[in-house]
């Protein structure tokens, strides 16, 4: 669906509806002086490169000596959709260097602790094994009710686990009258099946996806994190830092996480937005091959449901589907 007001592929985009006006107006005088340009518009030059400064810094509009340059809505699509890539691609870097960080603080908490000349301590936390997955409950259920704040949960494939039903009774229990709040975040493919995901947003849980989530993790407001040691999937050894910057830096990671997520389509119980997905990745420049691995799909059913999508959006191609897709508010 558009976005709410979008009359126009700019406005789809973000962009005001007065930067929209200005853009549609210098799209018919792209190539003219910059001088001759803004006196047509009754403004000075310096007050028409304040007016169109979000088109510059997007790149949609760009100075090529004393003339303006005004991009067509397609390329400008293309422009912005190559942007996001490339911040996506710098995002992944920094997440990967928060999860090397991570691996090396609990490297530090096995070594010898310096001596006191050295101005060093050890961090804070410890590395547990249990001999079961009942002492895994009852360790992440004392560290949740014996302390405060919100949950944070990046959960890849728990919720497939025995205890699941006794998890999202812990859920309800830490969030009943408290005041806390609890978030969490499942790859696509969980929302598959309806009966999943309901019992946690039954209890309060605020759920959103992604296609796919690199390692289980449990942020205990500003007080605890919770990883697999290394980082993955492993029930065991379970690393538990309370080092405040630590826990920090794993929350805002969950945050960042968090904004690129979606809500699924319908609510827990619906089906997910495979759309969105879908065009995410095309635009992403994903191969058909990983999209298929990162939707749980077969690399049939991906090709089949591009090729629906471009029949329902009328193009001829991925880009133009993504013109399009985009013109509609759907990425």
């Amino acid at each position: 669906m558009p976005r709410p007001g979008s009359t126009s592929v700019l406005t789809a985009l973000g962009f005001s509806a007065q930067v929209d006006r200005t853009y549609q107006r210098l799209r018919s005088q792209s190539g003219r002086d910059l001088e001759r340009l803004a006196a047509s518009m009754l403004r000075t030059p310096a007050e028409l490169l304040d007016q169109i400064a979000p088109l510059l810094r997007a790149g949609i509009v760009r100075r090529d000596g004393d003339q303006l340059v005004v991009e067509p809505p397609a390329e400008a699509v293309r422009i912005l959709v190559a942007g996001q890539a490339v911040h996506a691609q710098r995002l992944r870097r920094q997440l990967e260097g928060i999860t090397d960080a991570v691996g090396l603080l609990a490297a530090e908490e096995g070594r010898a602790v310096p001596s006191e000349h050295e101005g060093r301590l050890p961090i804070d936390g410890e590395v547990v094994t249990a001999a079961d997955r009942a002492e895994i409950y009852d360790l992440v259920r004392s560290l949740v009710l014996g302390s405060s704040g919100d949950l944070l949960w990046l959960r890849p494939d728990q919720w497939r686990g025995p205890r699941e039903d006794r998890m999202a009774g812990l859920v309800g229990e830490a969030l009943r009258g408290s005041g806390r709040a609890s978030r969490a975040i499942y790859p696509v493919h969980a929302v598959g099946d309806p009966k999943v995901l309901s019992a946690r947003a039954a209890v309060g849980e605020q759920v959103r996806v992604l296609p796919e989530v690199p390692t289980r993790m449990l942020v205990i407001g500003d007080s605890h994190v919770v990883l697999p040691e290394p980082l993955g999937y492993a029930d065991m050894p379970l690393a538990v830092v309370r080092q405040r910057g630590v826990v920090e830096a794993m929350a805002q990671w969950f945050e960042l996480l968090w904004e690129r997520a979606a809500v699924p389509a319908g609510g827990v119980a619906g089906r997910p937005d495979r759309r969105r997905f879908l065009l995410q990745q095309l635009a992403a420049g994903e191969r058909d091959e990983q999209i298929a691995r990162k939707l749980g799909i077969s690399l049939r059913t991906v090709r089949r449901r591009v090729a629906d999508l471009m029949s329902e959006l009328g193009a001829d191609s991925r880009f133009q589907a993504g013109v399009e897709a985009a013109r509609r508010g759907w990425i």
